[in-house]
């Protein structure tokens, strides 16, 4: 199933880019932060219980130094990201964290697998990164705060360590059950926050539903999905696959929202796509990925 590897990191960064499309249904005033760490509680929650459900759950992997440090990460990830757009703007949050997150995770490999990136790699990641650049080319003037760059820079950083030490779990045998635990531990880092925010738009059906979809398939299935593709490629490569996801949220807001995109947004969604061709489609010289 090898060949395969690719395609699951893809549906997974599919799910996690109809998360804005999801957002955009919610209440008004709702709060990004709460988001994310309902996002965490409720996909780790499900997780946890669905493993938990199969029998024979691994209580030791709750003490793992490795699963400790991959929850811290995915932890961080999100106030890290979400503070890091509303302080200096969609745009620049979202090209600087999710764009640096693929060439820190090269960089960490390199540095600490001693695997340098190979040129398929670095084509592939020039062409998403440069597509990611132009699709959030709408024309506006934008403002470059450095407080926010240097959070979204470590939004980046921390998915990029998410992805490097969970490389290294999923030669464990029960993927699932480290998946939960990971989660599970994210959502109790996160959980205090919830005591200072207001949660009564959760009464709403449409906040409940997002969240839901949320926790369970942008959460829960999404990463799990993750960590099956993670187990056959390098660190690196998955974290490149996953700028697919403002590939998603951008054909989402213009085919569900209504949106409209510039011609070098469309120009930015064909890159996105020759990045994600070039790394996701079986080659003969495979061990060269």
């Amino acid at each position: 199933m090898r060949s395969f590897s690719g395609l699951w990191i893809l549906l997974a960064a599919m799910l996690w880019g109809t998360t804005g499309t999801a957002q955009s249904f919610t209440p008004a005033g709702t709060s990004p932060f709460v988001f994310g760490a309902m996002r965490l509680l409720i996909g780790g929650g499900a997780l946890f219980l669905f493993v938990w459900i199969q029998g024979n759950y691994p209580w030791r992997y709750w003490l793992n130094l490795r699963i400790w440090i991959a929850a811290l990460c995915m932890a961080a990830f999100q106030p890290l990201f979400f503070t890091a757009v509303s302080e200096t703007g969609i745009a620049v949050g979202t090209v600087v964290a999710i764009g640096s997150a693929p060439v820190l995770a090269g960089l960490m490999e390199w540095v600490i697998h001693r695997k340098a990136p190979t040129l398929r790699w670095m084509i592939a990641t020039g062409a998403a990164l440069s597509g990611c650049i132009l699709l959030f080319s709408t024309g506006t003037t934008i403002t470059v705060e450095p407080v926010g760059v240097v959070l979204a820079l470590g939004a980046g950083l921390s998915f990029a360590g998410y992805a490097l030490v969970s490389k290294s779990l999923t030669k464990h045998s029960q993927q699932n059950a480290v998946v939960a635990t990971i989660f599970s531990l994210s959502a109790l880092f996160l959980l205090p926050t919830l005591f200072f925010f207001d949660l009564s738009w959760l009464a709403d059906g449409k906040g409940l539903l997002a969240v839901l979809h949320l926790g369970v398939l942008t959460t829960g299935v999404a990463y799990v999905l993750f960590a099956k593709g993670l187990a056959r490629v390098t660190s690196a490569t998955a974290v490149t696959l996953t700028l697919a996801e403002p590939l998603t949220a951008t054909l989402l807001g213009v085919l569900v929202v209504g949106e409209v995109l510039s011609a070098p947004s469309w120009m930015g969604v064909g890159l996105i796509l020759v990045g994600m061709v070039v790394l996701s489609v079986p080659l003969k010289m495979r061990k060269y990925v």
